[in-house]
Formats: C-alpha cells, structure tokens, sequence
C-alpha cells in the first residue's frame, strides 16, 4: 500500500516538539515513498528554525513507508506583520525625520543583501535564457564538462526546480547522501551535481508557490557539500523571475552567460534575461549562440534553420562578449538524451570542439580586464 498524503498529514499532526504546529505547513508533496515538505515561518525566525526542520525531517524519515523526506523553510512576510499594537502605540516622528527614514528603508529595499562566499567555491557563473527551449542545460553541462578538461574542479547546481534535467543529462539517478543537515552532491564524470530532480520521480510535477521555490533553492546551494570547486556552473531556470532574481541577488555570482538561438524571437528574451543581470550588477560574461546552424550528414549541406550569426550582432550591439556558437547536431542531442554529454562522450570530435572553444574563450574573458585572477569575485555595488 502507498504512503498517502493523508497518512503524512496525520504523523505531522501529531509531532510533539516545541515550536512545532502543523499550523507551519506551507506545501506537502508525497509521491511514491518521497516526502517533500515546506515550513512557513516568520522572516525573522527563520535562522533559529533550522533545528525544528531536522527534527521533522527525522520524524518523516521514521514513518512507515518513507523512503526519503526532505523538509525546507520559506519565509514569506505577512503585509502588516510590523504593525502590531505596540508599534501603533509609539509616537510618531518628526515629519522631516520621518521622511528621511522612510527614503532610507526605501533605499535598503532597492538594495538586494547578497549572502557571503560559499566555502570551498571560488567562482559561481550563472548559464541563463530569457525563455526556455533554447538549450540552455545542454551548453551548461557541456560548458562544465569543457571547463573541467582545462583542469578545474567544476560542479553543476541545477537551479531550475520546476523542470530538472541534470540528472537526465548526466546518468545520474537516487537521493544525494547526507551528513547531518548537509547534502553531499552526485556525481558523475568528475562533475558534483545537485539537482531537485534527485528529490522526486521525473516526471513529478513541482507545484509549490515563489518563497518556497526560494528556500530550496538557498539550502540546495548553501547546505550542499560543494568545495572544494574552482567554479560551480548553476543552471539557471528560463526567463526572469523569483527563482532567478533569487540566485542573481543572494548568491555572490562572478557572473553569467546567457544562451540564445539566433532568430530574433530568442534574442528578444534573452536580451531580457541581460538586462536582469545588469540590473542587479552581476556581470554579463557573454552570450552563445546555440542551434546555429544545421549541416546535413548526407549531403553536407548547411542550412540555418533558426537563422546564423544573430546572437554574434546581438552581443556586438549591446556591448557583451560573444563566446561562440554551437551547432544544431543530432549528436548533441542523442548524447544528451543518453546521459553522455558529447563533450564527454566524444572529446577529441568537432562537437565537442564547439564547447571547448567557448570555455576558453570564457576563461579569456574572466582573465582579461587586468585582472590577477579569473576567480577573484567581482566587486558588486548598487545604485540607489
């Protein structure tokens, strides 16, 4: 017999722990054995809770029929929750005073607070798009992948939780160990992998609200045993919302590569996707030009089914790097399908020569501008 929602409900129902109340329960995901639960606190509680999550997720790991549980927290502010009696009570300022506090707290506000370094990590590039289908996931495995043969130690965090694809891309499949309250990635052909599709079936549909989507994220990359890693590549989801502006806000990013096929209707998004970047100062490293163009095997005839070269004026126009280009091939595609990215599974072939290139010219990128080291963060300021 299944585990059900019912039965977990009943379990947490009836957890004795101070501070517990199912009250906290902000999204339950049950499916064939795998728990996933979302905890909603209070923002200024948030950091105190961690040892009531660890107790719960041990509470579920002990229930009959659970093969695996994972619990996360989201905070999500309530409108009003700092008014309460006392502040109304409180005298009100000056209004000069008054007006220079509320421009500070608008400022701050306008100021998203990152979070500091993730141990052992030197450098985390951001593979991003403006819109989804424009193979973003494959030319950030077969980046990593291209990376780790110019001798660094690379790890992927894939960041996109409503549609995971490293465990697919890498052959990779099972729950990820863990330590404590730690994860220690998957890994395959050297590359440490953390991925929500480690968490759920495949095909599991993820249908949890903007905050929660936000904590997993946070714990995926902070509570991971990551290092020691020259770069972690995190595949970012398509287009520009919570989840994004998550990772480009709390996470201290060396900088980003965004992905794009060449027809216009692509460069419109991507651009998107840039301008998201440069607004939250995260630095545009450049952008790639992916399905560039199509070279039949029988005939050796090219033909630019998604047009050629637009991601190359693009780039020129808005003043980024221009890294590369990667063909349409239907050996990206079945190798990626297998489980064996090309730039694993053929090396030394024209495909993989593709990515090779544009890591290099990446690594060109970082180390250019007189900088000493490729892998000395930026330094990122706002204005207001």
């Amino acid at each position: 017999m299944s585990l059900s929602p019912d039965a977990v409900m009943q379990h947490l129902s009836a957890i004795e722990l101070k501070g517990w109340s199912p009250q906290l329960i902000g999204g339950l995901n049950v499916d064939q054995g795998k728990v996933m639960l979302a905890l909603q606190v209070d923002p200024a509680l948030a950091q105190g809770m961690e040892p009531l999550r660890a107790a719960v997720e041990a509470s579920l790991s002990g229930l009959e029929g659970v093969e695996s549980a994972k619990v996360v927290l989201t905070a999500e502010a309530k409108p009003g929750s700092g008014s309460g009696p006392a502040s109304q009570a409180a005298p009100k300022a000056p209004p000069q005073k008054q007006a220079q506090k509320q421009a500070q707290q608008s400022q701050q506000a306008q100021q998203p607070q990152r979070g500091g370094p993730i141990p052992g990590v030197q450098s985390i590039i951001a593979v991003a798009s403006g819109k989804g289908g424009v193979g973003k996931s494959t030319t950030a495995v077969n980046l990593a992948l291209a990376l780790q043969a110019r001798g660094k130690a690379v790890g992927i965090l894939d960041a996109d939780v409503y549609g995971p694809s490293m465990p697919r891309l890498l052959g990779l499949e099972g729950q990820p160990e863990a330590e404590g309250n730690r994860l220690k990635p998957k890994e395959n052909y050297g590359i440490k992998v953390m991925s929500m599709g480690f968490m759920v079936e495949e095909d599991t549909a993820m249908i949890w609200r903007g905050p929660m989507v936000q904590s997993a994220l946070m714990q995926m990359m902070r509570q991971v045993e990551w290092g020691p890693l020259d770069v972690l590549i995190v595949d970012m989801p398509p287009g520009t919302g919570d989840a994004q502006l998550t990772m480009a806000q709390q996470v201290p990013l060396a900088g980003a590569v965004i992905v794009s096929t060449p027809q216009d209707l692509a460069l419109l998004d991507a651009k998107k996707g840039i301008s998201m970047f440069r607004k939250v100062n995260v630095p545009v490293l450049g952008l790639v030009e992916n399905m560039s163009s199509f070279i039949c095997p029988n005939c050796q005839h090219e033909s630019p089914i998604f047009g050629h070269g637009g991601a190359q004026r693009e780039a020129k126009k808005l003043s980024i790097p221009f890294l590369g280009a990667v063909p349409l091939e239907m050996a990206i595609r079945e190798s990626s399908d297998a489980g064996t990215p090309v730039v694993a599974a053929a090396s030394d072939g024209p495909h993989a020569a593709a990515y090779l290139n544009i890591a290099d010219a990446l690594l060109d990128q970082l180390e250019g501008g007189g900088k000493k080291s490729w892998f000395k963060m930026p330094k990122i300021s706002f204005s207001g």
